[in-house]
C-alpha cells in the first residue's frame, strides 16, 4: 500500500511522480478486450439526473467484502457535480455484454440507483464485478491512490467522445514542466508532462518530518542536484556530468487530487505507515506557497490557483489491515459529511481535522488523499 517516502533517492522524484498515472494507464491498456460504444444513435438512461449531492438525503454504499476503499473513492467521484456532469453525457453501449464491462456506464447505473432509491445505502457489487474484468481484484483491500488512478484511466479509455475525454482531462489533469540542466555546460532540456495526483512526501530525504502540507508542496517542487552516482549523460559534454533537476508547475485543474505518501519501505522491505501529525488547510493558495522558480505559469493562470478543500479519503489501521472512509463537503450545502460504507452522517470541520494524524494512535484516521476544488470554477454547460 502506498509508495516509498523518506530515504529514497531524490533523483528518482520526477520518475516516481509521473509513473503513477502511467502505471495505472498501462494496466488498463494491457487488457486487450475493447468495450465498443455505438457509433450512431446517442443513447442515455432516461432517469439519471447527473448531479450527485444531498437533495434526497445522503446515500451510503454497502461493504460487500473489503470494499471500503472502493466505496470511499466512488463517493468522492459522485459528490463532484462537475464529474457527474460529464458522466451523464456518455453514450450507452448497445449490448448487454458491453454494458457489464463498461466502467462509466456502470458508474452511471450506480449513481442512478443512489439517487432514485429510498434506502439508506446501495450495493456496489455490480460495479466491483465490472472492475474485476480489468484485473481489479474482488474482496481484497486496495490502495486508494492506485484505485483512483485505475478507475480514472478506465473511464477515460471507455469515453469514446473526444469532447468528454477533453473535459475529463480539464477536470483532473495537472501539467508540470520537467527541467534538466547540465552544471558543466548549461545545456538544458525541458519536457511537459501530465499527472493525475500530486504524490507529496511527508518525510524529506533524511527522514525528517515535513510539518505541514505547505512544507510538503515546497519540498516536492524543490530543485535537486544530481551528483555522484546520480549524474546524467550530457550530449554536449560527451560524458556523465552533474545536473540540476527541477519540476515547475504549469497548470492546475478544477479538481486537484493530492496523494500523501504515508507508507514507506524500511530496510527489511516491510511497509511502514507514517501516522505523524500533518495539518492541511481548508483554503490553499498555490501561488502563495510556491516560489516563482517553482512555477512556469503567467499571472492569469496563477490567479486561478485558489482552492478549497472538497474531500478527504482517510485510512485507519495498519498496512496489513485497515479501513477507509471519506469526508466530503457538499457542493450545494457547504456542509461536511462522513461516508463510512453504508453509514453517512453530518460532521464538523473539527471531525475532519482528526485525520491530521497522530503517531501514537495506530487505529486513528489519517488523511491519505486530499481533494481540493477551485474556488471559482468555470461554469458548466
Amino acid at each position: 500500500m502506498g509508495q516509498r517516502s523518506g530515504r529514497q533517492e531524490r533523483s528518482k522524484k520526477l520518475e516516481l511522480a509521473l509513473s503513477e498515472t502511467m502505471k495505472a494507464g498501462t494496466e488498463v491498456q494491457n487488457n486487450k478486450e475493447e468495450v465498443e460504444e455505438p457509433k450512431a444513435k446517442d443513447q442515455r438512461p432516461t432517469s439519471v439526473f447527473g448531479v450527485a449531492d444531498l437533495k434526497n438525503g445522503a446515500i451510503g454504499l454497502y461493504n460487500v467484502g473489503q470494499t471500503c476503499c472502493l466505496n470511499s473513492v466512488l463517493q468522492v467521484f459522485f459528490m463532484n457535480i462537475h464529474f457527474t456532469g460529464i458522466l451523464r453525457r456518455i453514450t450507452v453501449p448497445p449490448h448487454d455484454a458491453q454494458k457489464r464491462r463498461n466502467v462509466p456506464y456502470q458508474m452511471l447505473l450506480l449513481l442512478e440507483e443512489m439517487q432514485c432509491g429510498k434506502q439508506k445505502a446501495v450495493s456496489p457489487l455490480d460495479f466491483a464485478c465490472c472492475l474485476s474484468a480489468y484485473q481489479v481484484k474482488l474482496f481484497v483491500q486496495h490502495d486508494a491512490a492506485q484505485l483512483f488512478l485505475t478507475i480514472w484511466n478506465l473511464i477515460k479509455r471507455q469515453m469514446k467522445k473526444p469532447e468528454l475525454v477533453e473535459d475529463l482531462n480539464d477536470l483532473y489533469a495537472i501539467c508540470v514542466q520537467e527541467h534538466l540542466a547540465c552544471q558543466k555546460c548549461s545545456f538544458e532540456t525541458k519536457r511537459n508532462s501530465s499527472m493525475l495526483t500530486l504524490p507529496l512526501p511527508v518525510l524529506d530525504s533524511n527522514s525528517r518530518i515535513l510539518r505541514t502540507l505547505e512544507d510538503s508542496l515546497q519540498y516536492f517542487f524543490r530543485p535537486e542536484q544530481l551528483t555522484d552516482h546520480n549524474m546524467c549523460f550530457c550530449e554536449h559534454c560527451g560524458r556523465k556530468t552533474p545536473f540540476l533537476q527541477s519540476m515547475k508547475l504549469v497548470h492546475l485543474p478544477q479538481t486537484l487530487t493530492i496523494h500523501l505518501k504515508r507508507f514507506c519501505f524500511k530496510k527489511s522491505a516491510y511497509i511502514h505507515k507514517l501516522s505523524h501529525y500533518l495539518p492541511f488547510p481548508q483554503d490553499l493558495d498555490f501561488s502563495a506557497v510556491l516560489t516563482k522558480n517553482q512555477c512556469q505559469a503567467d499571472d492569469h493562470e496563477k490567479a486561478a490557483w485558489q482552492y478549497e478543500l472538497f474531500a478527504v479519503v482517510a485510512h485507519s489501521g495498519s498496512t496489513s489491515y485497515g479501513h477507509y472512509c471519506a469526508y466530503i463537503r457538499s457542493m450545494t450545502e457547504c456542509q461536511w459529511y462522513c461516508f463510512n460504507d453504508s453509514e453517512v452522517c453530518q460532521v464538523s470541520w473539527d471531525d475532519v481535522k482528526c485525520t491530521y494524524g497522530h503517531s501514537n494512535l495506530l487505529w486513528g484516521q489519517t488523511a491519505y488523499l486530499l481533494i481540493y476544488m477551485k474556488k471559482h470554477p468555470r461554469s458548466l454547460t
